[in-house]
């Protein structure tokens, strides 16, 4: 296999995130540059492993996970499961910390029932969640969700509150930790600081509009966490 580091713009390399922004299709038998986490990688195949994967910013399965972002959210990346390139959706690569140690893990708090497919989606992500209950509010908080990037952080907790109606209703908003701001410096509109789990966190006070209505029996957690990163 061979692997270099290049620039963009090379006729015959194709930049996964580019391709996937335009939502272009990617070609077979190119290079491809791919990016793992803030760094830029191109390969001369268009299948790697994910223990490939992160070798090429030396790091290894035992002490990092890879999380691979695609067009409808974040998925885990096993050490032999194969990646291809050329896959619809396939954007970039993220790695995270792998903090498994021999000793008594963290419990996790599970105070309310989760919806079977809420349960599924928050498994898939590969991250630490727990459902909390505060105040009488059901609270999914996920932790280290990735964020895009052009932030002051790129992985950061957010939790989401539940009605007593949900999946009925609508959930509203998201709460982040640490506080988020833009890279550039430039003013985000609609925040506000609050209190919950004995942490502060950022308010982001988004509401759906008529374009983006909740839809029951079809929207879920899994849709507004899209809607969110969106």
């Amino acid at each position: 296999m061979s692997i270099d580091i290049q620039q963009p713009g090379h006729e015959d390399i194709v930049d996964l995130e580019a391709y996937s922004a335009a939502r272009r299709a990617v070609p077979q038998g190119k290079k491809y540059r791919i990016r793992i986490d803030k760094q830029h990688y191109t390969v001369h195949v268009h299948k790697m492993t994910g223990r490939q994967i992160l070798a090429l910013a030396d790091k290894t399965p035992e002490k990092f996970l890879l999380r691979q972002k695609l067009h409808h959210g974040v998925e885990p990346v096993g050490p032999d499961q194969e990646v291809d390139f050329t896959a619809p959706g396939v954007e970039r690569f993220m790695t995270i910390p792998n903090e498994v140690t021999e000793g008594e893990p963290a419990q996790q708090r599970l105070q309310f029932n989760v919806l079977p497919a809420d349960l599924a989606y928050l498994n898939s992500l590969g991250l630490r969640w727990e459902a909390v209950v505060e105040n009488g509010i059901s609270t999914i908080v996920i932790y280290e969700w990735p964020v895009p990037p052009g932030y002051n952080v790129t992985h950061a907790d957010v939790h989401v509150r539940l009605t007593a109606l949900f999946p009925d209703a609508q959930i509203d908003m998201a709460y982040f930790a640490p506080a988020l701001a833009r890279a550039d410096g430039r003013q985000v509109g609609g925040l506000s600081l609050c209190q919950f789990d004995g942490r502060q966190w950022q308010q982001w006070s988004r509401h759906r509009t008529a374009a983006s209505v909740w839809r029951p029996g079809e929207d879920d957690l899994s849709t507004h966490m899209l809607f969110v990163h969106e």
